[in-house]
């Protein structure tokens, strides 16, 4: 026997800390609801089955697509049990899920994470009494270094149990029974119609479909309430997850404020807040680009450009390979794919720093200090959450959008996270900001992070104008975990798996990208080997460089680069480092002559703002499910990107920069 073990629990509660622990999985660990966005399954250690990691989710009933999946697991899916792991320092909160894990029957365990936590907060738990209260094996477990998982997992239970049974009051008693009466269901099936009246839509939808007139039952409850039934049975969770806390948790200096507290005060200051959140991240620019990032790549640059190219070239020539194969590998992969793999050392610094923003903790403050600044333009801070991951890669932070509840939000959202400056654009920025800001490279790049950041704002005020029907703010939940210091292992998975979708794109993408680049420039009308003026990549990058001029680079080559672009920005050095045909250290003598520092921040503001890489284009396409929508939301940024290039270049000369 093989059993399906299901892991659910609220967001940030540890659950995934805890999934790696039991599975050795590399899945990503994130301080935000929604950090698992699809199922990830794990084979657990021992062969002892398979552990199904859901979506965090706080309720049952699906207010995002990604919740959604959780509903829908548990009613179609087939599995043995289930793993409910709660955080100790939350125990009310938390409970409301678990007494509707409960109320199923199914077989099911307590993994009770974050104990030294809750007795950091002077709070101790009684574990005889909450196991005698709930009926079920509860173990103490600390996630983050594995601490009673090994118990846990040795623990694992498939057989089946009584239902949870808690009384909701006489009128809604009787609707669940009038319920059970109509579907024809037994009295193991009354979570379903629990569920239904606290307004499950994934159980609604499937309910009304069969028998429209289930739907009576509720509203004849509503109005003996004088309530909506979601109202009144949240309230009778609430008042018994606050009555089982009272009867477990020992409280000694509750009133006392934690490190924690004392940190939030400052960090999430309405007036410090942001002006901190941007001193993070100018250091960690200043890290990235200045101190570790920058010799990093200059070592990998020299040994690419160097060793790698001299032995490449003398081992051609030695297996006697044609002037077209020795171009095609030394100007056309090396340079292309080399121009990228340079960068390297820098999206590895920069995510070492992001990841340990993210397991520390302070990432989910940022979306609390943003929260003021998202509900001026019509959303929440958790829209603010995808941006954030955006900083990383836009399909993973358009993915996100799946945990904003209203869809209009979450489509605004969508179309306003390719502003946010990923790491493909990171290469670009680090060749011109050496280039023409080499003493200010962390001040510049700063500086288009907020541009995109306001930018997106700006958008957002706009599309929600235009898009809401009504004034209509969906709620704001997000976890404070406790400021913590990550531990190495953690912190390097979470490294590697943002980083290493850029190296793959290197061997890949990039690397196809390259070839065809190169062809495009080594061939033209007259043949082969045709002086690259006279190119395919002249020619078209020729075609849109008039429209550039205003823009302060109206080159065939900025116009051929920014087409190569679409594919992956990274193509964008790649194409470049093959035009000029130099090693990325040479590639920045290469530009002195065609840009000036204006020109430079101009192209550099272009990219940050125009169209959406490939993949980003084909996830924006499945979330949004729509032609007509994607393509308003991968090409509106063109018209952006040109209006503010040319706002930034035509000032800049009316005030002297040219």
């Amino acid at each position: 026997m093989n059993p399906r073990i299901a892991l659910i629990g609220n967001p940030n509660t540890g659950k995934t800390s805890l999934f790696n622990r039991l599975t050795g999985s590399f899945a990503h660990v994130g301080n935000w609801a929604g950090v698992t966005i699809e199922q990830k399954i794990g084979q657990l250690h021992g062969e002892a089955g398979q552990l199904i990691d859901l979506p965090g989710v706080y309720d049952l009933d699906p207010l995002s697509a990604d919740e959604a999946i959780v509903s829908r697991f548990l009613l179609h899916e087939s599995f043995d049990g289930m793993i409910n792991i709660i955080d100790a320092s939350q125990l009310e909160r938390n409970l409301q899920l678990t007494l509707q894990l409960l109320e199923m029957g199914r077989p099911i365990q307590i993994g009770l994470n974050m104990v030294d936590v809750a007795e950091g907060r002077g709070m101790r738990v009684n574990l005889e009494r909450f196991e005698e209260l709930l009926d079920v094996d509860v173990f103490p477990i600390t996630a983050r270094t594995g601490a009673g998982c090994e118990v846990l997992l040795s623990s694992l239970q498939t057989k089946e149990r009584q239902p949870f049974v808690l009384d909701y009051g006489a009128d809604t008693e009787e609707a669940i029974q009038q319920i059970l009466e109509l579907t024809g269901r037994s009295k193991q099936d009354r979570w379903i119609a629990v569920q239904y009246l606290a307004g499950n839509r994934v159980i609604s939808e499937q309910l009304e479909a069969s028998m429209p007139s289930i739907s009576d039952i509720r509203k004849t409850l509503e109005i003996t309430l004088g309530r909506f039934a979601h109202a009144h049975i949240t309230e009778r969770r609430r008042d018994w997850a606050k009555l089982i806390r009272h009867q477990v948790i020992e409280e000694n200096n509750a009133n006392e404020m934690t490190m924690t507290d004392r940190i939030d005060a400052v960090v999430t200051h309405p007036i410090l807040g942001l002006p901190i959140f941007f001193a993070v991240l100018y250091s960690l620019f200043h890290v990235t680009f200045n101190w570790v990032g920058a010799p990093l790549s200059d070592l990998l640059d020299g040994f690419l450009s160097g060793s790698l190219t001299t032995g490449a070239v003398w081992l051609l020539q030695a297996l006697g390979a044609s002037e077209f194969i020795q171009a095609l590998i030394v100007d056309g992969i090396i340079a292309g794919v080399g121009g990228v793999l340079v960068f390297v050392p820098q999206i590895f610094v920069l995510f070492f720093f992001i990841s340990f923003l993210e397991d520390s903790g302070y990432m989910a403050r940022v979306a609390i200090v943003m929260d003021r600044f998202m509900q001026m333009v019509g959303l929440n801070g958790k829209s603010f959450i995808p941006m954030i991951i955006g900083f990383g890669c836009n399909v993973p932070g358009i993915m996100a959008a799946r945990t904003v509840e209203e869809e209009r939000e979450r489509l605004v959202t969508i179309f306003i996270s390719p502003f946010m400056s990923c790491s493909a654009r990171l290469p670009i920025y680090a060749v011109f900001a050496a280039s023409f800001f080499a003493s200010n490279q962390a001040l510049v790049v700063l500086s288009l992070y907020i541009l995109g950041i306001v930018l997106a704002l700006l958008a957002a005020k706009l599309f929600t104008n235009v898009l809401a029907a009504e004034d209509k703010h969906s709620l704001f939940i997000v976890e404070q975990p406790p400021y913590r210091v990550p531990q190495g292992l953690t912190l390097w998975r979470s490294t590697w798996q943002k980083a290493k979708g850029f190296v793959r794109k290197a061997g890949t993408f990039i690397f196809g990208g390259s070839v065809f680049i190169w062809l495009l420039a080594y061939s033209g009308p007259d043949g082969f080997n045709v002086p690259m003026n006279d190119s395919f990549l002249a020619m078209i990058g020729g075609a849109i460089a008039i429209f550039l001029v205003p823009l302060g680079f109206g080159t065939w080559q900025a116009g051929a680069s920014l087409i190569t672009g679409f594919l992956a920005k990274e193509v964008v050095v790649s194409t470049m480092a093959i035009i000029y045909a130099v090693s990325e250290s040479d590639l920045s003598e290469s530009l002195l002559p065609i840009f000036t520092p204006l020109s430079a921040y101009s192209f550099m503001a272009f990219v940050l703002l125009y169209v959406p890489c490939l993949a980003t284009v084909a996830v924006i396409r499945r979330e949004v499910g729509s032609a007509k929508l994607t393509w308003f939301a991968s090409l509106y940024g063109l018209g952006v990107a040109y209006a503010v290039s040319l706002i930034i270049y035509q000032i800049g000369r009316l005030l002297g920069f040219a």
